[in-house]
């Protein structure tokens, strides 16, 4: 049945992928993503190959549109609006949702670049974001209590008003206990991985139910942040990562008062019990393969010696159906973080974050329906596997869906570099749509503008002017002949995107050296390389485009 299965498929499904729903095979245009969506990755400064301290965040929001935001001036006493539905593409571009409230503005802002989860700004403070999961007797929805502080919202004001991680820390921390922390993606916690060019944090943030008040005087949040080791390399797979906390510590430990008394009047932690309080097992749920399967990608991959890891290893064409052997590990035998045993490069977080599980039991395109006859006897893969099974087709071939830390959205690497003026040091590595089919563009701190392509994306409607849906229309093309079709993409991208890192260190000289002489003029010559990278790489996906559709057309795919 699978043979006749697979005939049936490969002489059929040609004419359907063009027009697919948005990549990413959950999506729902302008709905949020799910929130097991996110992978963020940390790498300390004396992690990396250069020194550099890096944060990244993919697999975001439908609100992709990147511009920036620039530092302004308030009169004392002037208020700032507090949003709800800064994730919501569909808004005009300069207009940020539902305003919800108000609280203190300051006199002066920085600037910062502007997506549905702001991410980084002038002073080169960086920030990813997680959704973890959390218990059912915290959560709280929008409209059910008075919380109104979102992660996103906290991440604006962080990036307006801060320059370092710990500044970042202090005011996220303050606003949701004072406001009262209101989840925005289902009604879930969050981490943040909040880095400058000193220190990287990781700072979880969890809700206290419905019931809390800002009259109550008790904090509208519960929340714990660790230091990543510069030496250290850390990843938040959408699950809590902190365990035990030590407060004696504030170089490497920062939490909330009350921080163990939630998990105390809850039940969840005893202690008479004589056993350390552990934040992760305290406030997490039952654990999740989504997490556990990028926890052992992540650590097999860059630590692979640090322990003896669960064999995920795909041995067989079936490896990945025998559920009766698979491991069944903890969350807890995956450390907080870990010396990996080569320094990492930021094309090494790219890669990682372009990862497919290729090679173990979670990879989709190793299902055994994707088999067919080659012709002599025996069987292949078909030109049609693809790692991003949509959902009509894992219905049709039988496919279980496995959550990969590649995903359609937009995201980021931060590359920060403490050495260099902050609007040099910063390089904020941009992709759209499904990193696995993009190109990573740079953005330096010091950009005064973005490219219109980036700044304009309406899922409803498609537009030759839109970055996203330019590279979105090739990630579609690709179905049309994936195995053969993502060879033709990598031929032009990696490239391209390949060019880009090349010629970073003249770039970076020649930035300085206008620096020196006039700052302004180097944030020119920035903005316009930028702004030209990301020219470049449109064009490049129109052309790619007509290249897919005209080799691939389902006119030559034959009966």
């Amino acid at each position: 049945m699978k043979i006749v299965k697979s005939l049936l498929i490969s002489g059929i499904v040609c004419m359907a992928f063009i027009f697919l729903a948005m990549s990413g095979p959950e999506e729902n245009m302008g709905e949020y993503l799910p929130v097991d969506s996110c992978t963020d990755i940390i790498v300390g400064k004396d992690a990396s190959v250069d020194g550099s301290v890096i944060t990244s965040h993919t697999g975001c929001c439908p609100e992709c549109r990147v511009h920036v935001v620039p530092a302004q001036t308030f009169k004392k006493g002037a208020k700032a609006p507090v949003y709800y539905g800064l994730q919501d593409v569909r808004k005009p571009l300069h207009e940020y949702g539902k305003i919800i409230g108000y609280i203190p503005q300051v006199e002066k802002t920085y600037a910062y670049f502007h997506t549905g989860y702001p991410q980084m700004n002038e002073h080169q403070l960086a920030i990813g974001e997680s959704t973890l999961s959390q218990r059912d007797e915290l959560k709280v929805e929008f409209g059910e209590g008075k919380q109104i502080m979102t992660i996103e919202q906290a991440q604006l004001f962080a990036l307006q008003r801060c320059k370092t991680a710990r500044e970042a820390i202090k005011l996220i921390t303050s606003l949701v206990e004072k406001y009262g922390f209101l989840p925005s993606c289902g009604p879930e916690s969050e981490a943040l991985c909040i880095a400058d060019p000193n220190e990287a944090w990781v700072l979880e943030v969890f809700s206290v139910g419905i019931d809390w008040t800002p009259e109550s005087g008790k904090p509208g949040a519960v929340w714990a942040a660790q230091r990543v080791p510069d030496d250290h390399i850390a990843v938040v797979p959408n699950w809590s990562i902190i365990k035990e906390i030590d407060l004696s510590n504030p170089d490497y430990f920062m939490a909330s008062e009350n921080y163990m008394l939630v998990a105390i009047e809850h039940g969840w932690y005893d202690p008479k019990s004589g056993k350390p309080f552990n934040w992760q097992e305290a406030y997490s749920p039952i654990p999740r393969e989504w997490a556990l399967s990028r926890f052992w990608l992540f650590f097999s991959t860059f630590a692979p010696n640090f322990k003896e890891w669960p064999n995920k290893k795909l041995t067989t064409p079936f490896s990945g159906y025998d559920a009766y052997h698979q491991y069944l590990e903890s969350i807890s035998y995956y450390p907080f973080s870990v010396k990996p045993e080569k320094k990492l490069s930021v094309q090494d977080v790219i890669a990682f974050q372009r990862s497919v599980f290729e090679g173990t039991i979670y990879d989709m395109t190793a299902d055994t329906d994707w088999l067919i006859p080659d012709g002599r006897g025996g069987m292949k893969l078909s030109p049609m596997a693809t790692p991003f099974p949509t959902k009509d087709m894992r219905e049709l071939l039988d496919i279980t869906w496995r959550r990969m830390v590649s995903r359609g959205g937009y995201g980021m690497v931060a590359q920060i570099r403490g050495w260099l003026p902050a609007s040099i040091g910063g390089v904020y590595w941009f992709y759209l749509d499904n990193q696995y089919a993009s190109t990573y563009v740079p953005i330096y701190a010091g950009v005064q503008e973005i490219s219109p392509l980036y700044k304009k994306y309406d899922p409803d409607k498609f537009s030759d002017d839109s970055a996203r849906w330019a590279i979105d229309f090739v990630d579609n093309l690709l179905y049309l002949k994936w195995q053969e079709a993502v060879k033709d993409l990598r031929s032009v991208r990696d490239p391209l995107e390949a060019s880009f890192f090349k010629a970073q260190p003249s770039l970076d000289a020649k930035a300085l050296e206008l620096y020196k002489k006039n700052p302004k003029q180097a944030k020119k010559f920035l903005t316009d390389y930028t702004r030209e990278c990301m020219e470049k790489t449109i064009k490049m996906y129109r052309e790619l485009r007509n290249q897919l559709i005209t080799k691939y057309t389902n006119n030559k795919q034959g009966l």
